[in-house]
């Protein structure tokens, strides 16, 4: 069995990606704090490190961030508005996101904790749209545009009209 061991980023990357994540981040608290549009999610937060430091990921790509989130909130409201706040729900919760992620090929660790979120903050429906999916589509959106100011490969695919290439999905040449 393979074990995934990040490259050891250059200086000058390491820089450029806790630029983008700072620049990413701003962006939403600025929204959050100055324009009173709620956009700041912890999990961005996760969001933002893979996004940045790791854009060649399938986990960050447009498709896996913004789905992944819109798809991890839902199942966390429904189980939360089906069940109730209960130690069980919040459970299964988590468990049926991920199921939600791989099914629908959005898969984004960071969304995993947003039924933790909805469940703690007792979310309705309309923290689907703010801040989840604006805050995600906002996080994608500057990814993009950094990405492109520093002249780094973002996104490596849309997901929409194809699979990822088997390189992204880590899968060996070789197996395939």
């Amino acid at each position: 069995m393979r074990h995934f061991v990040p490259p050891r980023p250059s200086l000058m990357s390491g820089v450029l990606s806790c630029a983008g994540i700072f620049a990413a981040i701003a962006t939403l608290a600025y929204c959050s704090f100055e324009l009173k549009v709620l956009l700041a999610l912890g999990s961005l937060g996760s969001s933002t490190v893979l996004l940045f430091c790791f854009p060649e990921s399938h986990f960050s790509q447009p498709r896996s961030i913004v789905g992944g989130h819109f798809v991890s909130t839902a199942v966390g409201l429904a189980a939360l508005s089906l069940c109730g706040q209960t130690w069980w729900a919040l459970g299964a919760a988590v468990a049926l996101a991920a199921a939600a992620m791989m099914l629908t090929r959005t898969m984004h660790p960071p969304a995993g904790s947003n039924p933790i979120i909805v469940f703690l903050g007792l979310a309705d429906w309309h923290f689907l749209f703010f801040p989840t999916l604006a805050g995600a589509v906002v996080l994608v959106s500057v990814g993009l545009a950094y990405h492109r100011w520093c002249r780094r490969p973002y996104p490596q695919y849309w997901g929409f009209e194809h699979e990822a290439p088997a390189s992204v999905r880590g899968e060996d040449s070789a197996a395939a």
